[in-house]
């Protein structure tokens, strides 16, 4: 492609995805014209548009700003992979012989130029990338970082604090971490997902390999214990590399010790819930120390971190309920959040509400999904969920109900739900997926509250 800085101008066609919302935000900050499409305002492209960004929300070519079709030489096209071939914008644009290039191309340039830090996995990626973002920016580092979901504690999914490093979420879905050469990375787990993508697991897996040979013999790989994989080993009260010990609960925070190679940093705090989400502290503190952060200022950093939206957040937390949003929407996702929730609520009834995403994830591992529900104490399922998808002959929410062995589940509709959760007096309430469920997770929330 032609040198990235000679293009001065940005049309994404997907802009309102969180990968691409966050390369637009960075180039319109590097002073480029950004514009693009997307199929619906969310909060991302509003965000985007009060930034000055134009979008467009019908495929229409004549919507395609002027500002891109009267300079072809200077223009760049960035697509997603969820974009179907057909669009038109995209069509005209390539008949046209505008340089267009996938999302994870441009993200393989842009990080290329710089020392990059990668973390990769089916499960945990985004919640690591995050934590080593705020791990490094608190700790002085010039860095900027691509998250794949929005940081509570900068409300972005962009942080831009220099340009001496760059972290980034390396995503398995369509091989698109192959475009990156990190100089650190991570991998913290390879379990079966993307099969639409894939066909097995052995071929994730495999691409997992590929991506790991991608590290220079100058850098590290750190890898959470059991995959087979060579690395620098992750675990918990285990013989790792870097494992957390003499782990206890404060105040619903973990409280904790992390062996190192060189010694142990002692009563270190961090306050997310879940085993899961500890590995992924564990993980972006060995990549942190890796990097060269002073150890003294980790301590404060890790504890001043609140998380990344939908990922175990926290919408009502009283005495007496609690709603829970989380973007869990694999199996091992699923039971994840279960074990986090125990561990805080050892003592309270636990409803879940979950909408399966993707009509293939679903038929790949229903078994798996229906044993990861039926361990909480009662379970609403939405429909489906399609995305990129059309329906499937016999795949259905009714279906994956069926296989769930609790008997205390219900298929319910959108219209109902709010209904249905407040007629149960659950104390604990999860709302989990990968869908549109977050959008119901604000109204569950508002009529909740003022229900209280």
């Amino acid at each position: 492609m032609k040198d990235i800085n000679h293009i001065q101008h940005f049309y994404f066609i997907g802009i309102g995805g969180i990968g691409m919302s966050a390369l637009a935000r960075y180039f319109k900050a590097k002073g480029k014209y950004v514009a693009g499409y997307d199929r619906t305002p969310t909060e991302l492209t509003k965000t985007l548009e009060s930034g000055g960004v134009e979008v467009n929300y019908q495929d229409d070519t004549k919507l395609i700003p002027d500002e891109i079709l009267q300079n072809k030489e200077s223009s760049l096209i960035v697509y997603t992979p969820a974009v179907p071939m057909d669009h038109k914008q995209f069509q005209i644009l390539k008949q046209q012989n505008f340089e267009v290039i996938k999302r994870a191309q441009l993200l393989g340039v842009v990080t290329n130029q710089k020392s990059c830090l990668a973390v990769a996995g089916t499960h945990g990626k985004t919640t690591t990338t995050a934590i080593l973002a705020h791990l490094l920016k608190e700790t002085g580092a010039k860095v900027t970082a691509f998250l794949g979901g929005i940081s509570e504690d900068i409300q972005s999914n962009l942080i831009m604090q220099g340009d001496e490093v760059i972290v980034v979420e390396a995503d398995e879905f369509d091989r698109s971490f192959l475009n990156l050469s990190p100089n650190i990375a991570a991998i913290t787990s390879m379990d079966a997902d993307h099969l639409d993508i894939y066909g097995d697991r052995s071929e994730l897996e495999k691409s997992f390999r590929e991506f790991a040979a991608k590290i220079p013999e100058d850098g590290k790989l750190f890898v959470k214990n059991g995959l087979p994989l060579n690395g620098v080993k992750i675990g918990i009260n285990d013989e790792s590399d870097f494992s957390a010990l003499n782990i206890r609960i404060e105040e619903g925070s973990y409280v904790f010790d992390l062996k190192t190679p060189s010694g142990t940093v002692k009563n270190l705090k961090f306050n997310l819930p879940g085993k899961h989400n500890l590995l992924n502290a564990i993980t972006a503190l060995a990549m942190a120390i890796e990097y060269g952060s002073p150890t003294d200022g980790l301590a404060r950093a890790l504890n001043s971190f609140k998380g990344v939206k939908r990922r175990f957040t926290y919408k009502i937390k009283t005495e007496n309920l609690v709603l829970i949003d989380d973007y869990a929407h694999h199996p091992t996702e699923i039971s994840a959040v279960h074990q986090a929730v125990r561990e805080m609520y050892p003592n309270k009834k636990v409803l879940a509400v979950f909408q399966p995403h993707l009509f293939s994830r679903t038929r790949d591992f229903a078994e798996d999904f229906a044993s990861s529900l039926s361990n909480f104490d009662k379970v609403f399922l939405l429909d489906i969920y399609p995305a990129r998808e059309t329906p499937m002959e016999g795949i259905s929410s009714a279906w994956l109900l069926d296989q769930i062995s609790n008997p205390k589940k219900l298929l319910v509709q959108k219209d109902d739900l709010i209904e249905r959760i407040k007629a149960e007096e659950a104390e604990v309430v999860v709302m989990m997926g990968a869908g549109d469920i977050g959008e119901e997770v604000e109204k569950v929330k508002k009529a909740l509250l003022h229900e209280a």
